[in-house]
């Protein structure tokens, strides 16, 4: 667990339209990027517009917890580059998203070829990663297609463009966070999600505009490599 122990607890900050003084396991949507938990940030900026993404004023929920509580848990760290990559990311995703019907007719070799890469997060109490923010979702959707390398795929996710998420996977975890208080978010934060959403855009547009560049590595190449060890 990659953290820096300066202080002897961690706060943890998760935007919504309630006041939420208990959380609970099973109380995010089912489809979420590593299935149903309670999803915290430590990016208390990342939290509040999370809050106000429908365009209301949304509150922020603050959580304490003791840093020495996380050495009874099981942890599982995909933001650790020395153990795992974005293939592992991308199967788990592929695994809870919610898929278009014909999307994964036309990719099915695709989506079994991941399965070798998916870790079973129901087995950890706690898993840390990459934020697969539903504006960003178009690019391992593309990377799938065979539209987009592995090395821009990287370049948007493992570089930390939208953060890190802490999913909280078992009633465990779960009841080591400590509620401290709940305030609504300032009215600035009104349309900042929306304009995540637009510079997801422009950035998705600009890389599919690129040129095919042969030295760099798509998903077929990875699968044609496979079959041929």
């Amino acid at each position: 667990f990659n953290t820096i122990w300066y202080t002897k607890t961690m706060k943890f900050y998760h935007g919504s339209k309630y006041v939420i003084e208990q959380p609970k396991q099973y109380g995010s949507n089912p489809f979420n990027d590593y299935g149903p938990s309670f999803y915290c940030t430590e990016d208390i900026e990342k939290a509040k517009s999370w809050a106000c993404k429908n365009d209301s004023v949304g509150v922020v929920n603050q959580y304490s917890i003791r840093k020495d509580s996380f050495s009874a848990l099981k942890i599982l760290d995909l933001t650790d580059k020395s153990e795992y990559g974005v293939l592992n990311w991308m199967a788990i995703l592929m695994h809870f998203r919610h898929l278009d019907k014909l999307f994964i007719e036309k990719n099915q070799n695709v989506l079994k070829w991941l399965e070798k890469y998916y870790i079973d997060v129901t087995q950890y109490d706690l898993v840390i990663g990459f934020r697969a923010d539903d504006s960003y979702f178009r690019f391992p959707i593309s990377f799938i297609n065979n539209d987009l390398s592995i090395e821009d795929l990287k370049e948007v996710y493992m570089l930390g463009n939208l953060g890190i998420q802490y999913a909280f996977m078992s009633n465990k975890a779960i009841n080591l966070l400590k509620y401290e208080l709940s305030f609504e978010c300032e009215t600035s934060f009104l349309g900042k999600h929306l304009a995540t959403i637009i510079e997801a855009n422009k950035e998705f547009d600009k890389m599919l505009s690129k040129p095919i560049d042969i030295n760099k590595t798509y998903i077929m190449d990875l699968m044609r490599a496979d079959n041929e060890n």
